[in-house]
């Protein structure tokens, strides 16, 4: 009995893994289908991670800069030095090459316009 819950376990996991591939290349050709203006954007978050991703937001892409808004000094300081292992997964997932991240700080809470930030149609 546990020789086949062993197999079990280890067929389960190959296929999880064969699964994470496949979704990986259907996300990275998506990401390369995109506007070049937008798939580094979109990528952010693959890059970075979902708990850095709830804290960050990546504006925009323009002249091979990716934009990324962070919360604080001591946030934009971390993610500078993360910034090397960054590139390299957002390169993976880009047609146009991302050179820099360019971290900015958050405006402070009541400093933005009425509006900012928010999508309208």
């Amino acid at each position: 009995m546990l020789k086949l819950q062993s197999f079990e376990s280890s067929y389960r996991m190959r296929n999880m893994e064969q699964a994470g591939v496949g979704l990986e290349k259907l996300v990275a050709h998506s990401l390369r289908e995109a506007a070049p203006s937008d798939a580094a954007v979109l990528a952010w978050p693959l890059a970075c991670g979902s708990a850095v991703a709830k804290r960050t937001q990546a504006l925009d892409f323009q002249n091979s800069v990716l934009r990324v808004e962070v919360a604080d000094a001591g946030w934009k300081s971390e993610l500078q030095a993360l910034a090397p292992r960054y590139l390299a997964v957002l390169n993976r997932y880009t047609r146009e090459p991302v050179r820099r991240i360019e971290f900015i700080l958050s405006p402070p809470a009541g400093a933005r316009p009425a509006g900012a930030g928010t999508i309208s149609r």
